[in-house]
């Protein structure tokens, strides 16, 4: 039996907000009546919040086909290490997630992981955007969602006969939003910093226009469209409108979204290229007011990580993505709590509870009964960044020296210690 005493439990699910004892045994939070037990391990947790383990529905863990860029046992490792007990992993491998035996392959070789990892599988056959998969199928076979994330749906009608399937199948389908014949592969926002570097840039409207398309294509079929890493102030407004309608939409951001801008490309050069780009000062704004009214709903890391020498490529030409999940949780204690932004509610509610409602997984709870999937973190204690020392093969982010605010000290899945910092 583990005891966590002392801890500050935050668990939105179950509205607990109070200084109390954790007890754990057979992977399980055991019920007040039957804690008090001698315990074989204790975690004194004084100072420190309690809350259920972190669910990531966007990761990208490269595994199969790059596993030179990451496996499922690193981006596992680098989970844990952040405070990660569920990873969400889009399809766009090699060869695709896009068939129930890919889905059933992925899931048993997840099952000795020390974290929890999940597959989404592919609206398209390849993610080539042209033939559909067995999207029933596919969900039959264990994938959490569907995405073609990586590479838009261009094809309206092709995602249009998804989303009837997804509101008769009851399943979720994430959409990449973004116009390819405006986004192109520019490396950086269309904006000051594209016109001071004399490169093209990608515009705000390629990723807006899809994101008009996608929900009233959601409203018309009634399905469940989930918006991935919104980046744009307009998309904010488009989804919170569409949400006053009736909508069935969810959004995420992810932490360099509401953290940093644009300019972070002069300083940081391929080590601050994503897709969508970094964004304005007023679209940085736009996305930490979704994250207070609601409507954002998730905080996901889109934890794409790359090897050293692909980053370290001219900024046109290096892939984009930066290794999230080490400091996720530390971004957003850094940017949103400690600004008095959200309290620790909100914050535990995005990265936790609210991405395991959405995909309907039994995850981001830790009452009576519930699996003990569990974050201790400092919330105070000040860090300075080290790619160097990620458990990630990706060392890649503009977040290299930066001073957060907030550290995980333990992770806990299925009850197993799986990171001690």
């Amino acid at each position: 039996m583990l005891l966590i005493k002392n801890g500050h439990v935050v668990d939105p699910f179950h509205g607990t907000d109070a200084v109390r004892d954790l007890y754990v045994s057979d992977g399980k939070v055991l019920p007040a009546h039957l804690a008090g037990a001698p315990a074989d391990e204790v975690i004194d947790a004084a100072g420190m919040i309690v809350a259920p383990g972190l669910v990531d529905m966007h990761v990208h863990f490269r595994d199969p086909g790059q596993t030179h860029k990451e496996d499922l046992l690193s981006g596992a490792l680098a989970a844990a290490a952040g405070g990660v007990t569920t990873a969400v992993c889009m399809p766009n491998t090699d060869p695709v997630i896009d068939t129930p035996e890919a889905v059933a392959r992925l899931l048993e070789r997840a099952e000795g992981l020390p974290i929890h990892v999940l597959p989404y599988a592919a609206v398209s056959a390849g993610q080539k955007g042209t033939e559909p998969t067995d999207w029933a199928a596919l969900i039959k076979a264990g994938a959490a969602a569907l995405s073609d994330d990586g590479m838009p749906v261009m094809d309206a009608a092709l995602m249009r006969r998804a989303l009837k399937a997804a509101a008769a199948g009851g399943f979720v389908i994430s959409s990449h939003c973004e116009d390819l014949s405006l986004a192109q592969n520019f490396a950086v926002n269309e904006g000051a910093v594209s016109r001071e570097l004399g490169i093209p840039g990608r515009p705000a409207i390629a990723e807006e226009i899809m994101v008009m398309r996608d929900l009233m294509l959601a409203e018309e079929t009634g399905a469940h469209i989930h918006i991935a890493h919104v980046s744009t102030a307009r998309s904010v407004a488009l989804i919170e409108e569409a949400k006053r309608r009736g909508v069935r939409v969810t959004a995420e951001t992810c932490p360099h979204y509401f953290a940093l801008t644009e300019k972070e490309i002069l300083a940081h050069g391929a080590a601050a290229r994503v897709n969508p780009p970094l964004r304005t000062e007023k679209d940085v704004a736009a996305i930490v007011a979704g994250l207070q009214s609601g409507a954002i709903d998730a905080i996901a890391t889109d934890h794409a990580p790359h090897a050293a020498d692909e980053k370290a490529l001219p900024l046109t030409e290096a892939p984009s993505g930066i290794s999230g999940l080490e400091t996720s949780l530390a971004v957003a204690l850094t940017y949103l709590y400690h600004t008095g932004r959200l309290d620790l509610m909100a914050v535990i509610d995005l990265m936790s509870t609210a991405p395991a409602a959405i995909l309907g997984l039994d995850k981001g709870r830790i009452g009576p009964g519930d699996e003990a999937d569990i974050v201790i973190f400092d919330p105070d204690e000040e860090w300075t960044v080290s790619p160097a020392r990620f458990f990630s093969r990706g060392k890649s982010t503009p977040f290299a020296g930066a001073r957060l605010k907030g550290r995980v000290k333990y992770t806990i899945c299925r009850g197993k210690l799986v990171y001690k910092d």
